[in-house]
């Protein structure tokens, strides 16, 4: 596992690259402010208004390559909507919307917000702004893949952690793999997935729970951490929601003119978005922290039934 001292070089090395890319963009930086270190290094480079994304934990099937077409393919699609005045955290208008890799990174910069931290935002209301999102991203018809995020890494972090039963039992990590296995075939593509859910339309999605990230703001909410935009069904952007939260978005979906839910497809999807946070565990090494957070959805997971049999 990485020490207190190993995370705290690697942010540095993180802001540093981000003081130093902005520099070179003509960007001015006195005061270099971390405002989130998880899976990534948000830093505000003070006092222009200007926050930079640097991704430092990630799966090591992510490669400089691949980050940059997803990074792309996020700026593109923020972009978008923010010019059609769609409420969206935007791109830094002060340079060019394009990835910027240095010292081996690869960071994107946005537009400074004012966050509301103490607006809480209810169920309804995110489940009225996701089912808005969606409706204007029927739209969009940029490059997007099928589903990302799940293959190779679901079956890649579970190869790693083979090695790893103080991460994850033997025996949870067989189950796992066997679930991978039977629900695989139903998201390979959006050919597979039209044959396995007949009648069930894809669109363009925002692909990470956009309803954890909305940001609350004195002019209203904006969505956000648009690093897994993909094409799939709306039900993957609600996974975890919970009887009620699916309710309260299908009346919402009804008003935007949008299809409600189908339980079977919110089943599979939440079932592979289960597999897909256990996987999360072979980055552990990197983000100590996931082991404890994860424990109560292992839990959750352990209790549930095989989830193979929903293919």
């Amino acid at each position: 596992m990485i020490s207190d001292e190993q995370r705290a070089a690697r942010t540095a090395r993180a802001v540093a690259a981000a003081v130093a890319a902005g520099r070179d963009l003509g960007i001015t930086v006195e005061e270099p402010e971390v405002l989130y270190d998880v899976f990534s290094v948000i830093v505000r480079l003070s006092p222009s208004p200007v926050i930079v994304r640097v991704p430092t934990v990630l799966p090591r099937t992510t490669t400089l390559e691949t980050q940059l077409i997803d990074q792309r393919r996020e700026l593109a699609v923020t972009g978008w909507l923010a010019r059609r005045g769609h409420p969206v955290v935007p791109p830094s208008p002060l340079v060019p919307a394009e990835p910027v890799q240095r010292d081996g990174f690869s960071m994107t910069f946005w537009q400074l917000v004012e966050h509301r931290k103490d607006v809480e935002i209810g169920p309804e209301r995110t489940a009225e702004i996701v089912a808005g999102l969606h409706a204007a991203l029927r739209e969009y018809d940029g490059d997007l893949a099928f589903l990302g995020g799940l293959d190779p890494f679901i079956p890649d972090g579970f190869e790693q952690l083979k090695d790893r039963p103080d991460l994850l039992s033997p025996e949870d990590l067989d189950r796992a793999s066997r679930e991978w296995e039977a629900l695989r075939p139903l998201f390979a593509s959006e050919e597979a997935f039209a044959e396995a859910f007949p009648g069930i339309t894809v669109q363009p999605i925002h692909g990470d729970a956009p309803g954890y990230n909305l940001i609350a703001t004195p002019e209203g909410e904006l969505c956000s951490d648009f690093e897994l935009v993909n094409r799939g069904p709306v039900e993957r952007d609600l996974a975890f929601n919970g009887p009620e939260g699916f309710e309260a978005y299908d009346a919402a979906a009804g008003r935007s003119g949008l299809r409600t839910t189908d339980d079977r497809v919110r089943q599979a999807l939440e079932a592979v978005a289960m597999l897909q946070l256990m996987a999360c565990l072979s980055m552990a090494p990197d983000l100590p922290m996931l082991v404890e957070g994860m424990k109560p959805m292992i839990d959750q997971w352990r209790a549930s039934p095989f989830a193979g049999d929903l293919a």
